[in-house]
């Protein structure tokens, strides 16, 4: 068993979640203490700030300053993340083999076999005293897969620690959907559904100052506008089979436009639920159970319209003792303990890429920094 630190920051730009886990990386893990630590206004500017630069970066070229610049920030939030989670547990630097560093993703393109998470992993190794693994999708999209989603193989070591066999859907909503299959014969299927948080949030941020639609009560005051909401689910994303992924611009909402606020609102959430369901014309069979992680869950009002519209089996990943705002920072940890014994961290059926697939770059760390 080796213990190791998770840190992921999503595409709904809400700050860093860090968390320990002891594993072998394979079927054995022990979920540990874990912090979040939001963004300050100004770095979630910043982060913003890249993405849209990245929208119109080209392959080959320099990266943008604005996203240099946000990579350097990133990376010291991620130091300052660490340090927080160390000092509440009173645990030191060397008591941790391995920081697993996602970064943030700022591009991903993998029709074009490019996807891009930034952050220094050398500088946050030297920072925090601690080895890292972190470009974890870079080879998975090279060799032609989609690069995503990464975190089924951990959904499925989390599953067998809970002792299910019977065939169940754990479904992430951050800022993308994403499902996971898993069969009761040990098979396992994962795909990007559609739309996540992201879109409800920027609607969220644009009409009422606040970054998220929080206990969806901006969706609750609305109505569903179902020829909006029907146009946007002609999406030819939708009926592609897997695999298949997203880029958090992959759609946008000038389809809601010019609806009032609330029902907007409630028009996008309605939309992040039925591109669920629709994706789960492409698995192999009906789950038992429906088992919610993610930002998403804390909203009652995607809740209900998931209940209603997977008709029941719809549980937040809290009722089997997970802590569903920790588990891509803990799938994190765990796939850098995979990195480092050389262990596949995507497969065919997850993200299609040809064959079992590891990855991550390791930066040993040496000294630490001060300051």
């Amino acid at each position: 068993m080796i213990r190791a630190l998770g840190l992921m920051s999503g595409t709904s730009l809400d700050g860093i979640d860090a968390a320990i886990v002891e594993t072998d990386g394979e079927g054995m893990v022990r979920p540990g203490p874990s912090v979040s630590i939001p963004y300050k206004p100004e770095e979630r500017r910043i982060l913003a700030l890249a993405l849209e630069a990245a929208k119109d970066w080209e392959p080959d070229t320099p990266m943008p300053e604005e996203i240099a610049e946000a990579e350097r920030h990133f990376t010291l939030a991620n130091a300052v993340a660490v340090r927080e989670l160390l000092s509440q547990e009173r645990l030191k630097p060397a008591d941790i083999a391995v920081i697993g560093f996602h970064g943030q993703t700022v591009l991903h393109q993998p029709a074009r076999r490019r996807t891009v998470q930034i952050g220094l992993g050398d500088v946050l190794a030297r920072l925090t005293g601690i080895d890292v693994v972190n470009d974890f999708r870079s080879a998975d999209v090279a060799a032609g897969g989609q690069g995503a989603p990464l975190v089924p193989l951990y959904h499925q070591a989390l599953a067998r620690s809970a002792g299910i066999v019977e065939p169940v859907a754990l479904i992430n909503i951050g800022g993308v959907s994403n499902i996971t299959w898993l069969g009761a014969d040990g098979s396992l299927l994962a795909f990007d559904t559609g739309p996540g948080n992201a879109l409800i949030d920027d609607w969220a941020l644009a009409h009422t100052g606040e970054p998220v639609d929080r206990d969806g009560a901006l969706a609750a005051a609305g109505e569903v506008d179902m020829d909006v909401l029907e146009a946007l689910m002609s999406h030819a994303f939708f009926d592609a089979p897997p695999p298949k992924s997203l880029d958090r611009f992959s759609f946008s909402s000038d389809a809601v436009k010019h609806l009032m606020a609330p029902d907007g609102a409630a028009t996008l959430t309605a939309f992040t639920v039925e591109a669920i369901a629709r994706g789960l014309a492409h698995v192999p069979g009906v789950p038992s159970r429906f088992i919610i992680c993610g930002g998403g869950r804390h909203n009652p009002v995607m809740m209900s319209m998931l209940s209603r519209r997977l008709q029941g089996g719809v549980l937040p990943a809290e009722d089997l003792g997970w802590r569903g705002d920790d588990i891509e920072a803990e799938a994190f940890a765990y796939l850098a303990v995979r990195s480092l014994r050389d262990l596949p961290l995507s497969l065919p059926g997850t993200t299609g890429v040809p064959e079992p697939m590891p990855g991550g770059q390791l930066h040993r760390a040496g000294k630490v920094l001060e300051g």
